[in-house]
């Protein structure tokens, strides 16, 4: 398993020499929101999956999560697309799709879909036809495109299809209610994170010290939010204990007989 590309899609060296003062500082700005953003959502997310959910606490962090999320994964899929990053292209598509889904899940009165799902399932549609489609142009030109080998693009696709898919299956039945809707929230969210974590922490080594290139840590705080989702997603099926029966003050007491 390698660790995925780097999630900043532009740096100072990729501006063409004697480019206008303007031009820096809009990268200066973007990188500013991608790498903030990034950085914001990853904590807050932590602590959004770390507390009791349906907390003020959770609700917060979540907020906080979503807005952060959102500001990451638009900013880079836009600066990616000038460079040809397009696993950043698919990326930042992906990111804001699931958490903006996972988020409108809970908006949504349980049992519906309303227009939003009914919309954002062609987000992942096209993600995934996409990426099909870069794949077979790289297989056709020698097995790389845009410095990805096919494979790459066609494992992406089939994700962003499954995604679709499952989209797709929810509108059919109507929505989801009860524990499906608390499960369809928290593994987008946890998935979402997971986007953010990945990229930073096994994406981004070259910031980091030389001794933590290649450390456990990293993968471990990576691959964190799936530990949690999975925890969560036992918990919320877990059957509540039923309440302890009562004494009944009208039964008849062998001690007065």
């Amino acid at each position: 398993m390698t660790a995925p590309p780097s999630a900043i899609p532009v740096s100072f060296s990729q501006i063409p020499p004697g480019s206008a003062w303007w031009i820096y500082a809009v990268v200066i700005a973007a990188l500013a929101l991608h790498i903030g953003g990034g950085s914001v959502a990853i904590l807050s997310g932590y602590g959004a999956v770390s507390v009791r959910k349906g907390s003020d606490l959770h609700r917060k962090f979540g907020k906080v999560f979503v807005i952060a999320m959102l500001i990451m994964a638009v900013v880079g899929t836009v600066l990616s697309v000038p460079i040809n990053q397009m696993n950043n292209v698919g990326g930042g598509l992906l990111a804001a799709y699931l958490v903006a889904t996972g988020w409108m899940t809970m908006k949504t009165r349980p049992g519906t879909v309303g227009t939003f799902g009914k919309v954002a399932v062609l987000v992942p549609l096209a993600v995934s036809a996409l990426f099909l489609w870069w794949g077979v142009h790289a297989t056709a030109n020698g097995g790389k495109l845009y410095g990805f080998a096919s494979a790459f693009y066609y494992v992406f696709g089939g994700v962003a299809g499954l995604f679709a898919a499952i989209d797709l299956r929810m509108i059919v039945r109507g929505g989801v209610s009860g524990v499906q809707r608390l499960a369809r929230h928290l593994w987008r969210m946890c998935v979402g994170l997971f986007f953010a974590t990945g990229s930073f922490f096994l994406g981004q080594q070259k910031v980091m010290p030389q001794f933590m290139h290649g450390s456990p840590i990293l993968w471990v705080l990576a691959l964190a939010p799936f530990a949690f989702m999975i925890y969560w997603l036992i918990r919320i099926r877990r059957k509540p204990k039923p309440p302890s029966k009562a004494v009944d003050s009208s039964a008849p007491s062998f001690a007065q007989a």
